[in-house]
């Protein structure tokens, strides 16, 4: 086992020190090149891709730097006082990347995907190398918990199957949401998506209990051919710039508290605005690629259809993501305040950039199911953010962060809350036996029963999907 890490280690830790942009740019370059597409023409699309994933990064990092100062504020005006810090998802990123063990994570996974391809179980071959570090800190929380490598390992590959096959399953989707040609080859393995079941779970209940809720449910876009620019994404960020303000408790006596109020709704504006011509950038970064694959697939495979498994911010030109995002950030400090077991206070993660994207997805951009069901399992991830800080911080001091002592971190909402408990249950499963055996055996099945009662409603979605296309065309 000792050389299979080191074999990793050695293969990909000069690529990954690289970071993402510069490996999706490599990746997304030679498999198009492999795909016989002109060299220009890949260079072309891997440039445009790295392009994206930079903008997307810092106006992501923008946005959330600039509403971490108001929330504190906010904190300080409450009195509360909570013992675990919130630092975000990019430097918990850095610190698990310097885990050994995540390269070892990366190889394994990405011998799996070729597996899958090759006996034709999924379509989607996954590019997003950067984004493992989501599934190999579960893999390693499982190992910190007591499991062996071994055992880690196999629950890695056991999530990880899942994750590749629901990229087949949301495809559809995502063609739909971005009005994307069906040709298109763009998808994603993120980990965000696997909150899908327990999403869905709660969307047909309102589909069977609470249907009337949709009458009062809007269109960002068409509410903006309604009302003008005041339900445009710009106009939804300024929005939010103004509460949070209010939230802040800024002076609004002072020349000072306007102008607070001003920069904070402007920057809201500009980024959600942004958000949206950017993610045009990721489409257009793949079609080089995308006809590659075609013309590959019915030459070689009688027309079989390969995807593209990217990162998720494809879809952040999406305003529901980005409306329900807004909502929830209050929502989820109030609840951070009672909630029973919580030590976290969401500041670095206080934009749900792990929420929303998959209640888009399920939801098909209703907002008001995204906000209530957001809601709802917002809890889910403050208690797997508390219960995985002691291994963050022990994480952090073994790559030499730069940790307070006595200070405790971990992030509010790190995607995958789920699978971290299902690594806590196994790693006691093994350590210390007895009944944990039995929750981790009942946890792991009802995870898979679920999915696979997901992909059969996700398959039922996707035929209708593709008769009314029929229908249309």
């Amino acid at each position: 086992m000792n050389g299979i890490i080191n074999f990793a280690n050695s293969l990909f830790k000069p690529l990954i020190d690289m970071g993402a942009a510069t490996i999706m740019l490599i990746v997304l370059t030679l498999i198009a090149v492999l795909f016989r597409v002109k060299f220009t023409k890949a260079l072309e699309g891997g440039l445009k891709l790295a392009i994206a994933i930079t903008a997307i990064g810092n106006i992501m990092n923008m946005l959330t730097t600039a509403f971490q100062k108001p929330m504190l504020q906010f904190v300080k005006h409450t009195g509360i006082h909570m013992d675990m810090q919130d630092m975000g998802w990019a430097p918990l990123a850095t610190i698990t990347w310097g885990s050994p063990y995540t390269l070892f994570y990366l190889l394994v996974l990405i011998i799996l995907n070729v597996v899958l391809l090759l006996l034709n179980k999924t379509n989607t071959l996954d590019v997003d190398i950067f984004d493992v570090w989501h599934l190999a800190f579960v893999g390693l929380f499982c190992v910190y918990v007591g499991a062996p490598l071994w055992l880690s390992t196999i629950l890695v590959l056991f999530i990880g199957t899942m994750k590749i096959i629901n990229s087949d399953l949301m495809k559809p989707t995502f063609n739909d949401l971005l009005d994307a040609p069906e040709g298109n080859p763009m998808t994603t393995t993120h980990m965000n998506y696997m909150m899908n079941p327990i999403i869905m779970l709660f969307d047909k209940f309102f589909d069977k209990c609470l249907p009337w809720l949709d009458k009062f449910d809007f269109d960002s876009t068409k509410l903006n051919e309604k009302i003008g620019f005041w339900g445009s994404r710009f106009a939804i960020g300024v929005y939010l710039g103004i509460f949070v303000s209010l939230l802040a408790g800024n002076n609004f006596a002072t020349e000072q508290g306007w102008k607070d109020m001003f920069t904070l709704s402007f920057i809201g504006g500009s980024c959600i605005e942004l958000f949206s011509v950017i993610g045009s950038w990721f489409i257009a970064s793949v079609e080089p690629l995308s006809q590659g694959i075609a013309d590959f697939a019915t030459k070689k495979f009688s027309g079989r259809t390969f995807n593209i498994g990217l990162d998720w911010p494809f879809l952040a030109g999406r305003s529901e993501i980005w409306a329900a995002a807004n909502v929830l950030a209050p929502i989820m400090m109030l609840e951070a305040m009672v909630l029973p077991g919580n030590r976290l206070m969401p500041l670095g993660g206080i934009i749900a950039m792990g929420v929303t994207p998959a209640l888009l997805v399920v939801t098909r951009g209703k907002i008001i199911r995204m906000i209530i069901i957001g809601t709802i399992e917002l809890p889910i991830f403050l208690w797997a953010g508390t219960m995985v800080g002691p291994f963050v911080t022990n994480m952090a001091h073994s790559v030499g962060a730069a940790i307070p002592a006595h200070t405790l971190v971990s992030d509010t909402t790190m995607e995958g809350p789920v699978e971290k408990f299902l690594a806590y249950l196994v790693g006691n499963a093994w350590k210390q036996q007895g009944m944990f055996i039995v929750y981790a055996l009942i946890a792991l099945a009802v995870y898979l029963l679920l999915f696979i009662w997901y992909a059969k409603q996700m398959k039922k979605r996707n035929a209708e999907y593709a008769a009314a296309a029929k229908k249309l065309g």
